[in-house]
């Protein structure tokens, strides 16, 4: 009798505890579903947004691109690279743009003032250095700005090119150009004439520069601290210029008036931008050797 008691309620307890994981399965499945569904109502629905960055963005914006469609993977964001004064000209010139991101504040300024920025989204994000590099092992008798007429071939961007416009002004501050009201209007051959005559290739942007003096098309070329990132096998940096020299080498951000965008395609912009400005975000930029600490 006692054996048969015993069973009886072994038996009782083990339907309890059946139902009990049944329900505990439930609960489990039925909290997996919410946190889904939050997630899902997080997403935005599928468009596409047009960012238009300055050329030595264009590796750390390949990565935060990938980075955001992790969380937001129906918003296809397209990356139109290239020097600001191009990407300013383009914007002026009707070309659909959502995002600017320039590599300096006077392209940033111009938009400004044609009344293309949306009101309240302009914002500093990143400083940057002006570098002066070559390739290792090239034996060059080039120290720095001071003495870089002394090359044989240089590689300089534009004046109308930020980092351009930056070396010229650290030419200027050092006495090896003339003053000027904008240093951006120095021509080329006005720098090689300050230098002695030395073989300048003027380049259209910054990536350009970097791949001029990679190839050993030029001895010697002026970039971004930045754009070195992934080539410190290769090149070597002559000079670090101060900010004394060449100014602040600010970076700034905004939402650009696209009269053509739809209200998800604005929304989506917007949560890009925003996405920009993140500490997470701001985590990368730092990984590529641009300097985050500055007063937005």
């Amino acid at each position: 009798m006692k054996k048969r008691m015993l069973a009886a309620i072994l038996a009782v307890m083990m339907v309890f505890a059946m139902v009990g994981c049944g329900g505990s399965t439930r609960e489990e499945k039925d909290k997996q579903t919410e946190t889904e569904d939050t997630e899902n109502a997080d997403q935005l629905d599928e468009t596409e947004i047009q960012v238009f960055i300055a050329a030595s963005l264009n590796t750390v914006m390949t990565e935060l691109v990938d980075m955001y469609n992790e969380t937001q993977p129906n918003v296809k964001i397209t990356l139109n690279a290239d020097s600001s004064g191009t990407l300013l000209t383009q914007i002026e010139e009707g070309y659909e743009c959502d995002l600017f991101f320039s590599a300096a504040q006077k392209q940033m300024d111009q938009l400004e003032e044609d009344g293309l920025v949306e009101e309240g989204t302009r914002a500093n994000v990143l400083n940057n250095q002006v570098v002066v590099v070559t390739l290792k092992d090239s034996k060059t008798k080039v120290t720095g700005l001071e003495n870089i007429g002394e090359a044989e071939s240089i590689a300089l961007a534009g004046g109308s090119v930020p980092v351009g416009k930056y070396t010229r002004q650290a030419l200027v501050n050092l006495g090896l150009l003339d003053q000027a009201d904008d240093v951006s209007a120095i021509t080329t051959q006005e720098v090689s004439e300050a230098l002695g005559g030395v073989e300048i290739s003027e380049q259209d942007n910054v990536s350009k520069v970097l791949a001029a003096v990679v190839e050993g098309s030029c001895e010697v070329g002026t970039t971004y601290y930045s754009d070195t990132y992934g080539y410190e096998d290769d090149l070597e940096i002559l000079e670090t210029a101060g900010y004394d020299l060449t100014g602040d080498v600010i970076y700034p951000i905004c939402r650009v008036v696209n009269k053509e965008a739809d209200e998800l395609q604005k929304k989506a912009a917007e949560d890009f931008y925003q996405f920009i400005l993140s500490d997470e975000a701001k985590a990368v930029f730092d990984s590529y050797y641009f300097d985050t600490n500055v007063e937005r």
